[in-house]
């Protein structure tokens, strides 16, 4: 059972995710906030699994709200809901430490499946966001200097440049035929040797690198 905080400010906002999440038996809205003050403070209290925010908010905000229980709980999964995908309220919530980015008129299929893609520990984005996020990375990478990458094993750099076409665990598992618990273990060594944070930093680090990371054949 996947449990989750909801976080908006408008009643009917958080009426319509509850509904929807009460349509998957997998999942159970363990409190509702409509404040970041009371998100934080229920987290705390409830541990949720994951964290659906909004990010305007009377108060304390989404962003803040999400710096703060991922301080204090780094296992809580932060997903951001929200109208505004711009790049102003983008990449301040992942630096904050969110996981996933989804917009409000998302079909209700995508909003179920970035619970359950949080909850596994993938980071869910809505198709317009992750297609920015990137395109930054790929000017990022003609306007800086290319990004160095750590020696990796062969098997690892095929789960990297899968992680930056934007695949899910479950998708570079059926594709490399590998069990989705040995793609988890790739993806944590690859954030792990490439001192990523998540696996958005992850992505985008894969594609600053001017060439394709050496593989180290001796691992």
């Amino acid at each position: 059972m996947i449990r989750v905080l909801l976080v908006d400010d408008q009643q009917l906002v958080r009426a319509g995710l509850r509904m929807l999440c009460e349509s998957d038996v997998d999942i159970e809205v363990v409190a509702e906030a409509d404040n970041g003050r009371d998100a934080v403070r229920l987290a705390g209290e409830l541990h949720p699994d994951v964290v659906m925010m909004d990010l305007r908010m009377p108060g304390m905000d989404g962003t803040t709200a999400t710096a703060r229980i991922r301080a204090a709980h780094p296992t809580c999964r932060v997903v951001v809901v929200t109208t505004f995908d711009d790049d102003d309220h983008l990449y301040p919530a992942l630096a904050a430490g969110a996981c996933g980015f989804l917009v409000k008129d998302a079909a209700p299929a995508e909003l179920l499946a970035g619970i359950h893609r949080a909850a596994e520990g993938d980071s869910p984005f809505s198709p317009g966001v992750l297609r920015r996020l990137v395109d930054r990375a790929v000017r990022s990478r003609e306007a800086e200097p290319a990004a160095v990458l750590p020696r990796i094993t062969p098997r690892e750099h095929d789960v990297l440049q899968l992680v930056a076409a934007g695949l899910t665990n479950q998708e570079i598992a059926d594709q490399l035929h590998l069990g989705i618990t040995t793609v988890k273990t790739h993806v944590t060594s690859l954030m792990t040797k490439t001192g990523s944070p998540n696996r958005v930093r992850l992505a985008m680090l894969a594609v600053r690198a001017s060439r394709p990371p050496s593989p180290d054949t001796t691992a």
